[in-house]
């Protein structure tokens, strides 16, 4: 029975989580604010295997709580999702750069929260099912266990969203991938904004591993989207 934490200062919304997931099966335990939520998430005796945290809270905001963890972690990674009043895409985009796997905003459906938290916890759990998987391409490696890639022996310095990104591009390699599955399967939830974030996000990957080198990894398939395959250039 999965264990789910909830780090929210609404009193009547962590009431209606709490219902809810109960409903569904999950053990759940509520905190009321970051420091505690913190606390929780890292504590040995009561290990969540979800957590739903909200931006703004007391003590710590949701932002900090999610980076503190994301430091701590040694070894299985936490599925978060973030939860929060604001509608910005930036606050969106910097709660999934620091770590988060997943946002909504408030009001939200119980059904789609529902939806994405198995989401989540699902990805983990596979990426959980093969320890020492390495995914290679040419001098490019990843190693999703321990959240490394590297590039000619390097590490290469990913925020959370281009890994999470060039994952799904490298584990799908020779495939044409539309932009909207890439949001998808990377962002996790329904983009309501223009996917030509996809096409930031790629530029940003390309910089990182292509600019001044002798290779080519992710490649534009107009009309579709992106393809990743490896072509040592002439």
């Amino acid at each position: 029975m999965p264990k789910i934490l909830i780090v929210e200062d609404e009193a009547k919304i962590a009431r209606f989580l709490e219902l809810e997931l109960t409903h569904e099966g999950y053990q759940v335990k509520h905190a009321v604010d970051g420091r505690n939520g913190l606390e929780a998430a890292v504590s040995s005796e009561w290990k969540p295997d979800a957590m739903i945290l909200d931006l703004m809270l007391p003590g710590l905001s949701g932002i900090e709580v999610c980076r503190r963890i994301r430091a701590q972690e040694k070894g299985d990674r936490l599925p978060i999702l973030m939860l929060t009043a604001k509608d910005d895409i930036m606050d969106k985009v910097m709660g999934l750069d620091i770590g988060a796997d997943d946002y909504m905003t408030k009001p939200f459906a119980i059904e789609e929260l529902l939806a994405r938290l198995r989401v989540i916890i699902a990805r983990t759990q596979r990426q959980r099912s093969d320890p020492d998987e390495v995914l290679t391409a040419g001098t490019l490696a990843m190693r999703p266990k321990s959240h490394e890639a590297t590039l000619d022996g390097r590490p290469l310095n990913l925020t959370k969203t281009e890994y999470e990104l060039l994952l799904c591009l490298m584990r799908r390699e020779g495939q044409a991938l539309s932009r909207d599955f890439l949001l998808e399967n990377v962002w996790g939830y329904a983009w309501d904004g223009d996917n030509n974030v996809v096409d930031v996000y790629i530029r940003y990957l390309r910089s990182k591993i292509e600019q001044g080198k002798a290779a080519r990894y992710i490649h534009t398939i107009r009309g579709v989207g992106y393809l990743f395959r490896y072509e040592k250039a002439e």
